[in-house]
């Protein structure tokens, strides 16, 4: 074990400030003296005022955005829970760095600055430009037979995640959205909720990639083998001990990702159902950190939703998506940018002589 690996992540974490609850009356306040009826943007308003006690600004404009999509592969594939082999997962790299895939398509058309990070790819990239290389291991240990990873990798993973967020925040992001690609990781994320919120699996572990009705009882059944191998003695672990355990190097990325940029006042926006047992991992360790996350939108994997109402977080859009990639996160940014927007350059009732509500 890493020793200052250990105290870095938990130092950060302890760092973490809560957002503004002064910024947040300000906010407020000058919401309500826009020329609308009170409360007339509904969600937006509340979106604006998060993001406004998060950046501490009177004025957030304008948004620089990023995205960052963290690959890496899953032992627990050697079972049969995916529909597609665990080869996709490199494939899937190379399409996103070809920039075709779903998540490049939406960068694009939003102006998000896309990275892809290998964090445990079971593949060599030698020489393939565009890559962010951090791999920590080529892919995690099969969690039905033993934790999934050792508490070197784990750390190192998170230690990838957190130096993304400081280059983000070197480069003046503002808004960062996470997203993932790893075969076999929706088990892993089930795997997760179940030992966070204490569901059953049957009600966490959704069909991932389609997997048919037979499968998917496989796959609850293995969730279900997984928790009573590393949890049933233990209810309530530890957040560490579950994300070793049951997690994956790109979910751990995550996590480190989201402590970093909370530390540093940045909007998180987080994608599906993945990414958001990353995030509630990390609001397990700094429950602090919940203040700086945004959902995207609401998945159609059931355990997604255990996950957001188990942080207490209300999706922007609900599009009965499934993919990842942080194709959801992506596609809510421009909903927040109007959200700033509007906070931002919408005149008041004094300012354009507009006369109030009696």
């Amino acid at each position: 074990m890493n020793i200052q690996s250990v105290q870095q992540i938990t130092q950060i974490a302890r760092e973490i400030e809560p957002s503004s609850e002064a910024w947040r009356r300000k906010a407020r306040a000058r919401l309500d003296t826009l020329t609308k009826p009170l409360g007339s943007l509904g969600r937006l308003e509340d979106l604006a005022y998060q993001i406004v006690s998060i950046r501490q600004e009177s004025f957030v404009e304008p948004i620089s955005k990023s995205v960052y999509v963290f690959a890496a592969d899953h032992g627990i594939t050697t079972d049969g829970v995916s529909a597609y082999p665990k080869e996709v997962t490199y494939q899937m790299v190379l399409n996103f760095l070809h920039q075709s895939a779903a998540v490049n398509v939406l960068a694009r058309l939003h102006h998000a600055e896309l990275h892809v990070v290998d964090v445990g790819v079971d593949a060599d990239f030698d020489g393939v430009p565009g890559l962010l290389h951090h791999k920590v291991a080529r892919g995690t240990q099969n969690m039905r037979h033993g934790p999934a990873m050792t508490e070197e990798q784990m750390n190192r993973a998170i230690l990838v995640g957190m130096e993304m967020a400081l280059q983000a925040v070197s480069a003046g992001k503002t808004m960062i959205a996470i997203g993932e690609m790893g075969i076999g990781n929706t088990t892993s994320a089930s795997a997760i909720t179940c030992a966070l919120t204490g569901a059953a699996p049957a009600k966490a572990t959704g069909h991932g990639t389609g997997v048919t009705a037979e499968a998917h009882a496989h796959k609850v059944a293995i969730v279900e083998a997984v928790g009573q191998k590393h949890f049933a003695a233990s209810p309530g672990a530890y957040p560490f001990d579950i994300l070793r355990c049951v997690g994956g190097l790109e979910i751990a990325a995550m996590v480190g990702m989201v402590l970093a940029a909370a530390r540093h006042k940045r909007v998180v926006v987080v994608d599906g159902f993945i990414s958001t047992a990353a995030a509630a991992l990390a609001v397990a360790i700094s429950p602090t950190a919940q203040e700086y996350l945004i959902a995207g939108h609401q998945s159609e994997e059931p355990g997604h939703r255990l996950l957001l109402d188990h942080m207490k977080l209300t999706p922007v859009l609900s599009l009965n998506m499934r993919l990842g990639e942080g194709t959801g996160a992506v596609l809510a940014m421009p909903v927040l940018e109007s959200a700033v927007a509007l906070y931002c350059q919408m005149a008041t009732f004094d300012s354009a002589g507009v006369s109030e509500a009696s």
